[in-house]
């Protein structure tokens, strides 16, 4: 497993697509019932138009995303491969997507997840929200 200074944070691009949408398949925790559910289109959408997404890459690959939606104030999607959690990536992407947010101008972003998301859970009190 690459260690922090093997990791690399960047805007994301169209090309990043199929990888995000694998790790968003792949995910056990806030599992999507239908993969029809997310499409191509909401993932373009969300690069530039509605809001802004990040990859954190480590050997090579793409092991983590992120997106900030700016019409609504919020993180629209933020996961990390499985095998991946536990080393800050989720953090550190969800704090891209925040400063982003508040550099559009926004006095309060929202991150709604499931209950008993775990990851989220341990994150949110560190990223300064308030748990619902």
């Amino acid at each position: 497993m690459p260690h922090a200074a093997d990791l690399l944070l960047r805007r994301a691009t169209r090309a990043d697509i199929p990888a995000m949408s694998r790790i968003r398949l792949a995910v056990t925790e806030n599992a999507l019932r239908d993969p029809t559910r997310i499409t191509v289109a909401m993932y373009e959408d969300y690069l530039e138009r509605s809001g802004r997404g990040w990859v954190a890459e480590a050997d090579g690959g793409i092991v983590g995303f992120s997106y900030a939606d700016n019409v609504n104030a919020s993180i629209w999607a933020l996961f990390i491969q499985p095998g991946q959690e536990g080393r800050g990536l989720g953090k550190a992407l969800l704090e891209r997507a925040a400063d982003w947010l508040f550099a559009q101008g926004h006095a309060q972003i929202r991150l709604t997840t499931g209950a008993g998301t775990a990851p989220t859970d341990s994150m949110r009190p560190r990223a300064g929200a308030a748990r619902p």
